[in-house]
């Protein structure tokens, strides 16, 4: 008897047009079979938002050659909540997000898209990894992040993963074929230092666009920040329970 093929749903925050989710749905085509549901427009920094106060809408499409694919007007956690539920009506094997345009290092896993739709991936029980190219170009070569792809997910196919836990794969901007390797690292400790660039419109009405620096609060060699910096990939095995276990105790303390 021949093994079933995985199924493996594809995602990603940057809309279903563009360059990142075409490298990764075609770097994972021999692995099983894929369905691709991703949002019609880009949904960069949504973060885990979901859609409650107006209708989803989805439409099939001929967006990938021999892929079922659907095109969605929600956020990516919509995509997956509704690729499971409402297209295949069962968990896939594997869900894929990415490949993004830019990296989610450190906290900026907090408000991406990419890696919301891998969160609630695990959420599901589900083996789930986020990809993210250090490179926000409209010409950014994925050729060498489509094998950091296939290696990821032949070792998460092979080995399986903890329940409640998905990956967030990171992979540097370095010249075609000089990736140094794959580190397994923690998340670094870094933070946006916000400020708001104020303009006027032709109204005399103030807008404001969010910009800052992001800047590393620590100097470490174990972390995502550090190895992308030296030119491999970061992994960073990444979970949705935020309890600050160590304030437990103290908080019993209290007298409330």
């Amino acid at each position: 008897m021949t093994p079933k093929r995985p199924l493996i749903l594809v995602t990603n925050d940057d809309g279903i047009s563009a360059k990142g989710i075409y490298s990764l749905q075609k770097a994972v085509a021999s692995y099983g079979d894929v369905v691709v549901v991703a949002p019609d427009s880009p949904q960069s920094g949504m973060g885990h938002a979901i859609t409650i106060s107006e209708p989803l809408r989805l439409k099939k499409g001929d967006f990938f050659e021999g892929v079922e694919a659907y095109s969605c007007s929600g956020t990516p956690v919509d995509c997956v909540k509704l690729g499971i539920y409402e297209i295949l009506h069962r968990k896939p094997d594997l869900i894929l997000s990415g490949i993004n345009h830019g990296a989610n290092t450190a906290t900026n896993v907090l408000y991406s898209g990419t890696m919301s739709a891998a969160v609630e991936g695990a959420m599901e029980g589900i083996p789930s990894v986020g990809f993210s190219l250090y490179d926000f170009g409209s010409n950014a070569d994925f050729n060498d992040a489509m094998e950091v792809v296939k290696t990821i997910v032949s070792g998460v196919l092979t080995n399986g993963m903890q329940k409640g836990v998905c990956l967030n794969v990171n992979i540097p901007k370095v010249p075609p074929g000089e990736l140094k390797g794959i580190q397994i690292c923690r998340q670094a400790h870094a933070f946006w230092e916000d400020r708001f660039d104020k303009r006027m419109d032709p109204f005399d009405k103030p807008y404001y666009w969010l910009t800052g620096n992001f800047v590393d609060q620590e100097s470490s060699n174990d972390t995502d920040l550090y190895w992308i910096d030296k030119g491999f990939v970061s992994v960073v095995p990444t979970q949705f329970d935020m309890t600050a276990y160590s304030a437990l105790d103290d908080l019993k303390k209290w007298k409330l």
